[in-house]
């Protein structure tokens, strides 16, 4: 495949059904634990579950600010001809295997502090304990995995990407219902399970390097300080998205326990899971993006990108109609696919989701913004994206809401937070006028 050359839309779509299936697949791990948990151990098991949910946003944020920032300027470099393009990449893995080790660390010395920040309490601490300690062993195929997907759709092997991931995917279904319910290890075994298929995903991955077309290679960074600050200001913005959600969940657990109870949280535990979902339909429309945008940004070929925005906006705008309808016409269905909800959860679940399931409507639009201004070297408006609708005006609504309006209106701090982001999005797209009419 040539980013350069190859006609815009057959190319865009291509490299989109690749990163689909790599994106959603991957959601598989925290999903369908999730669902296995619910139905072994009932809501508690939600609960525990959506304790652990930070984890996975501060782990998979690490490998998208390696992954995404690398692969930008690695993009770049190989369209503007230049041969620095893996003195990127090798930066870029320095920086991945440094985090991983943090993680790592933090995961296996201070699991009971960390869970209990996130928002654990009493029955809850120890469920999810039971389920991180299979995991502790393996954080680092998590973040590298993920670094090296960006990598592997940059250097024409976006096929690959989404084979590792269904690689591990597919072991993760199949482990969890063996682990949890065939041996009977309950929410243990599901970590387990999650646990092997993240080894898998990763060895798959790197069987890259044994191909001939690779074009991927260690190379001697020098100035490594300054291309780690390049590769993470360019990924930042991407790595801000994903650790906001931890951000968010945490603030969402604890006004959740605060205000409204146990049976609002399990329901709050399948809403992550649907957002995750979502989430990660907008990573696929800006991640298939980004690696066309960055060659032919670097080649100056303007009238490419400006096809390639066309496209995705579709894509993203597809995928936000398709969810929120979902989601509005069958939300007591949702509910029993993660767990075996009880009457007191099936009262409340239909309103909370209609609710907060307006937020996906513009939530892969906007997700799908802050990969474009990452892939044409605009890290400041990217950034402002990130932040307003990562931390600072949904943070602040999630804080406020339920104390100017009630309890129930916690659920509308999301909806609020995506059409005012997406007015945002409009209006920088449009002072660097960058919306073209076709």
């Amino acid at each position: 495949m040539d980013l350069l050359r190859d006609r815009v839309r057959p190319l865009y779509f291509r490299y989109l059904a690749a990163a689909f299936g790599s994106t959603f697949i991957s959601s598989i791990y925290s999903v369908v634990d999730m669902a296995v948990v619910g139905q072994y151990h009932g809501p508690e098991g939600t609960a525990a579950l959506a304790v652990v949910a930070p984890v996975w946003n501060v782990i998979y944020s690490l490998g998208l600010l390696n992954g995404i920032g690398g692969s930008v300027w690695y993009g770049l470099a190989k369209g503007r001809g230049s041969g620095e393009e893996n003195r990127y990449f090798t930066t870029a893995l320095l920086g991945a295997m440094f985090w991983a080790a943090v993680c790592w660390a933090a995961v296996v010395f201070w699991d009971e502090p960390l869970l209990t920040f996130f928002g654990a309490e009493g029955d809850l601490l120890p469920m999810a304990q039971a389920y991180l300690g299979p995991i502790q062993y393996v954080v680092p195929a998590f973040l590298l995995s993920q670094m090296l997907s960006a990598f592997l759709r940059s250097d024409g092997a976006p096929g690959l990407a989404t084979a590792a991931v269904l690689s591990g995917g597919i072991f993760n279904i199949f482990g969890d219902v063996f682990f949890v319910f065939g041996l009977d290890m309950g929410i243990r075994g599901a970590g387990l399970a999650t646990a092997v298929g993240a080894v898998i995903t990763l060895a798959v991955a790197l069987s890259h390097f044994f191909r001939k077309n690779c074009t991927l290679a260690l190379a001697l960074p020098v100035g490594l300080p300054r291309l780690l600050g390049r590769v993470w200001t360019a990924g930042f913005s991407a790595f801000l998205i994903d650790v906001a959600m931890g951000v968010l969940t945490i603030l969402f657990n604890r006004q959740i326990m605060a205000w409204l109870g146990t049976d609002a949280l399990a329901v709050y535990g399948v809403i992550v899971n649907i957002s995750t979902f979502v989430q990660c339909c907008g990573y696929s429309v800006g991640q298939a993006a980004q690696p066309i945008l960055s060659f032919n940004f670097g080649a100056g070929r303007r009238d490419r990108m400006a096809q390639v925005l066309k496209y995705a906006l579709c894509a993203a705008a597809v995928f936000g109609l398709v969810w929120t309808a979902a989601v509005l016409a069958f939300p007591n269905g949702f509910v029993s696919i993660f767990m075996k909800p009880e009457a007191g959860v099936l009262a409340i679940a239909p309103a909370i989701l209609r609710t907060y399931g307006l937020s996906f409507l513009l939530l892969p639009c906007n997700v799908f913004f802050t990969y474009y201004f990452q892939s044409v070297l605009r890290p400041g408006s990217a950034l402002f994206l990130s932040v307003l609708r990562g931390l600072a005006l949904s943070g602040g609504l999630i804080l406020v809401l339920p104390t100017l309006l009630g309890s129930g209106a916690l659920w509308l701090a999301m909806p609020i937070t995506e059409a005012v982001t997406f007015c945002a999005a409009l209006v920088l797209m449009g002072r660097a006028k960058t919306l073209t009419k076709s």
